[in-house]
């Protein structure tokens, strides 16, 4: 809700209420700064989640759909996925993708940050994994993360909260790893197991993907933000960025935004923060055209929008005879698998996966998969084929390492605009060969711990078409502004109190959920940003 004085200039003005924007918000509110953020969505109410209802699967098609251009809200923007084969889905709301994220939640390995010097491909990042290590812990407690110390596979970490149960789909998936001598962990869940902060412990209902309503699942609406509002951040619902204005010095001077009523407004700001997501940060700033920045703001690289990276993702199925109760605790969290995380040049490509179990779906899901894909058949046959899969399903996700590459794009669409008249997002994007053949390798290496498992039937299928959650890259950090959009610490290299603090600033994207590390980025951004606010602009 605004205030009587809306638009009054502002020290710090973020725009995006997610993962990121919560964190730096928290962050900096120990300045005493004025701090507005502007959200183009609303508050989501937790005892409205479809959860409370009979009707939550349904609504997992419609309204909770992670595909804006399915779901269709009024505070949505719409996206053309035609020149992609993976379709960007997004949540536009105070707490963002974390409204209905799975909440998986690992960190980039310290080899993520130095992928040219280990393997000759891509780029280094200028920061690395020691420098953000306290930034990582100390997102793990603000969020409130379960998991289990000890992870071969990752440097000395110790989560706030005892990890997720295995549950039967774990122990069983668990059993073929086992067999082969391969790795696996319990998964890293920003779902907390014990009473924490004031938050209930998961009941393990399930339908985490269309929002908890235990609000056992941490998302930022109900961790960082309610700090950071208490510290006197304010936010602004139904904001919605059109551009980022320039004064004649060529400093960024504030943004002109709609309001909830669609009214043109500009509000002006000594600092701007855009935590859009690696599709919404472009976005804004390839509409901020002007004489000093003609290809869009702060794009004198030429890189803002390219070098696009979403995570190819595959999925293997299994079906076991003994059920294994697979609708019941949290979607994306259980187990993974790093056995084939790390570069290793006899598979026939470079870098690697993370092999992610989880669990089934709920009825409704599964008996419209079936008839989908013809297993569970209309007619006599129905009920069989459904009490044989229903309860008795475990999947193996292949999330595949995406590098770097200017042809994945996020462009301003020509033609299609959202309501307010923005230019909607254009994308286009290609699975490289080297993804291609990492992500046979990998379903291929799933149906193999299926069948060490004990499955009696194995299924596997390629690139998943909804599968954009993780929108990386397009506004690169770096040391040399010709190669890349902002500094080390997500300053801007072409405007000094521009900064950026979500994904699009990945210079790699990792084989893994990247907001783990987005937060931690956030916070290390927002810290650095306070260890130089006498001479933030020089």
């Amino acid at each position: 809700m605004a205030g009587a004085s809306d638009n009054d200039p502002v020290d710090v003005l973020i725009i995006g209420a997610g993962a990121s924007g919560a964190a730096v918000a928290w962050s900096l509110a120990e300045t005493r700064m004025r701090i507005v953020c502007f959200e183009q969505g609303d508050w989501t109410n937790p005892s409205e989640y479809p959860s409370t209802r009979k009707d939550w699967e349904s609504q997992q098609f419609g309204p909770y759909h992670i595909n804006p251009n399915v779901r269709g809200l009024e505070t949505d923007y719409p996206i053309n996925n035609d020149e992609s084969p993976i379709n960007v889905v997004n949540f536009n709301g105070v707490g963002g993708g974390t409204i209905l994220y799975a909440a998986h939640f690992p960190r980039l390995h310290p080899s993520d940050f130095r992928v040219k010097t280990l393997d000759g491909v891509a780029d280094d990042w200028p920061i690395n994994y020691e420098r953000l290590e306290p930034y990582f812990s100390k997102n793990d407690r603000m969020m409130g993360v379960s998991g289990l110390a000890g992870d071969p596979m990752y440097p000395p970490k110790q989560p706030p909260l005892p990890p997720i149960p295995l549950g039967l789909v774990g122990e069983t998936i668990a059993r073929g790893y086992n067999k082969l001598g391969w790795h696996w962990w319990p998964s890293d869940s920003a779902i907390i197991t014990r009473p924490y902060e004031g938050r209930d412990q998961c009941l393990n209902l399930g339908p985490c993907m269309s929002g908890c309503s235990q609000g056992a699942k941490s998302s930022v609406d109900i961790t960082y933000w309610p700090e950071a509002l208490r510290s006197g951040v304010e936010i602004r619902t139904r904001c919605r960025v059109r551009e980022i204005t320039l004064n004649r010095q060529g400093m960024a001077d504030g943004v002109v935004y709609y309001d909830e009523e669609g009214t043109e407004r500009h509000q002006k700001a000594e600092v701007v923060v855009m935590a859009c997501n690696g599709v919404g940060t472009p976005r804004i700033l390839l509409n901020s055209e002007s004489a000093q920045f003609p290809d869009g703001l702060a794009n004198r690289s030429g890189l803002v929008g390219k070098n696009l990276m979403f995570h190819p993702v595959g999925f293997v199925q299994g079906i076991f005879e003994e059920r294994l109760d697979s609708h019941k605790g949290p979607a994306g969290c259980c187990i993974l698998s790093k056995e084939f995380y790390e570069t290793d040049r006899s598979r026939g490509f470079v870098r690697g996966y993370n092999m992610q179990i989880t669990r089934g779906t709920g009825p409704l899901a599964t008996a419209l998969q079936g008839y989908t894909s013809g297993t569970i058949p209309w007619g006599p046959e129905h009920h069989e084929a459904f009490q044989k899969r229903f309860d008795h399903v475990a999947s193996i996700g292949i999330l595949c390492e995406d590098l770097p590459e200017e042809h994945n794009t996020v462009t301003l669409d020509p033609n299609l605009v959202d309501s307010d008249g923005i230019p909607a997002p254009k994308i286009n994007y290609r699975l490289s060969e080297n993804s291609e053949k990492m992500l046979a390798h990998g379903l291929a290496r799933a149906e193999d711990v299926m069948e060490a498992a004990g499955a009696t039937e194995i299924s596997s299928s390629g690139v998943l078409e909804d599968a954009g959650w993780h929108l990386l890259g397009t506004a690169r950090m770096g040391d040399d502004p010709k190669t890349s959009v902002v500094n080390s610490w997500g300053r801007s290299h072409d405007v000094k109190n521009l900064f950026i603090v979500d994904g699009s600033i990945f210079v790699t994207a990792g084989g893994l959920n990247p907001t783990s590390t987005i937060q931690a980025l956030a916070l290390y951004i927002a810290d650095t940003m306070k260890k130089n606010l006498a001479n933030l602009f020089d």
